[in-house]
């Protein structure tokens, strides 16, 4: 759905945490309670998997990893056998809901997020997805990054992680995005540690370290707060509980991720104000940002739906602006922008009328645009999501 999973914030060149130097003691400006004393989420990266993933990626352990935990995808299966003691250990002790979480709010996200489909799907990968190209952080990292040499592969992965979430039951026992969102924080930590080793990546980087705590609330922003906002501008059915549900899920998502309880935006106008400090004042492109947003918008023209890549050009306008799609050097097509502008709020005005007469109908629409999506992206095999696997380099030029 999104390229949220390699993530960044510009601002001032990051130290590097004390996990990362040889022989240091394990440093308090990393941890939760440390945060609590002060540091902020720009200078929390992550101790409990960030050490763990230096020694299993120093010590060859990935690929067998990677074969492991492949067939470990329900919440409640076991963790799997053949990992290293200490990385069991940890999968153990992280693949747990915190004990905040709300499973009523959460039910009621995952019926939202059936009712809402259509809108979330455009605006996760046209919007949220596009955007992340236009953070040059994150998109420095993705780029550099092993998965940026093979976008079809790297989209896939990134679609799992909005596939689980969104699935009824997500955080229920027989659901997946527990497990999905402690393999990408496993990933991230990887992340960490390889991408400093990257000579494109240092060249072109403003940090030492990517993917803090930080970096995971702007794509936060990017995704949970932006899409949020759009639902109210776009004045769809939108209840109060609908939106605090929506808000928990995202919560209980980025605390899965690693980021502490406390810099987690409480409601939608915290999220808002902190999304106006550290997002919006940092979108502007970059080389590899707009190699990337070429490369996505090319394998989502490939997906035979009738959508020319004009169109797409277009609605990335609409939704993003005008500003964005110049940064990013989309061509313009006034044909199909009259057609966005009038065609998509006349689509909403359609689709709320027709919901409460015929509920299931869009529903289905909605799982077969996904299905073909995601058929395209796991390159024609069956199978519903793309296995998340560990890197074990960077991407080579």
């Amino acid at each position: 759905m999104t390229l949220g999973v390699a993530l960044g914030l510009v601002g001032a060149a990051a130290p590097v945490p004390a996990w990362a130097s040889a022989g240091s003691a394990a440093g308090a400006a990393g941890t939760a309670a440390g945060a609590a004393a002060g540091p902020g989420p720009e200078w929390i990266w992550d101790d409990a998997a960030d050490p763990l993933m230096v020694r299993m990626i120093e010590g060859g352990h990935v690929p067998a990893i990677n074969r492991a935990w492949e067939s470990w995808v329900n919440n409640n299966d076991p963790i799997p056998g053949g990992l290293p003691s200490d990385f069991a250990a940890y999968l153990a002790q992280a693949n747990r809901l915190p004990s905040w979480a709300d499973q009523a709010k959460l039910d009621r996200a995952a019926d939202f997020n059936r009712r809402r489909d259509t809108y979330l799907f455009m605006l996760y990968g046209l919007g949220s997805g596009i955007m992340s190209t236009v953070i040059p952080r994150e998109a420095k990292s993705v780029y550099w990054s092993a998965g940026g040499a093979d976008m079809q592969d790297r989209a896939a992965k990134t679609f799992t992680f909005g596939y689980d979430l969104s699935e009824l039951g997500a955080f229920k026992p027989t659901g997946q995005f527990v497990v999905t969102a402690n393999k990408t924080r496993v990933v991230h930590a990887a992340v960490r540690h390889l991408l400093p080793q990257s000579p494109h990546w240092k060249a072109v980087a403003d940090e030492s370290v990517p993917i803090s705590a930080a970096d995971i609330l702007v794509t936060f922003h990017s995704l949970g707060t932006y899409v949020h906002q759009k639902l109210i501008e776009w004045r769809i059915p939108y209840p109060a509980a609908d939106q605090e549900a929506f808000l928990h899920m995202w919560q209980v998502a980025i605390h899965l991720l690693g980021v502490p309880h406390e810099h987690i935006p409480k409601t939608w106008a915290e999220a808002i104000a902190q999304s106006q400090r550290v997002l919006t004042p940092i979108l502007t492109p970059s080389t590899e940002g707009i190699k990337l947003a070429e490369d996505l918008l090319g394998l989502t023209a490939q997906i035979d739906l009738g959508v020319t890549r004009g169109f797409l050009n277009e609605f990335v306008r609409y939704v993003l602006s005008d500003q964005v799609g110049d940064w990013l050097g989309l061509r313009r097509d006034y044909a199909a922008a009259a057609l966005v502008r009038t065609a998509w709020p006349a689509f909403i005005l359609f689709r709320e009328g027709l919901s409460p007469v015929m509920p299931g109908t869009f529903y289905m629409f909605d799982q077969f645009v996904r299905a073909l999506a995601m058929l395209f992206l796991n390159k024609g095999e069956s199978g519903r999501t793309t296995p998340i696997t560990i890197p074990t380099g960077n991407r080579a030029g």
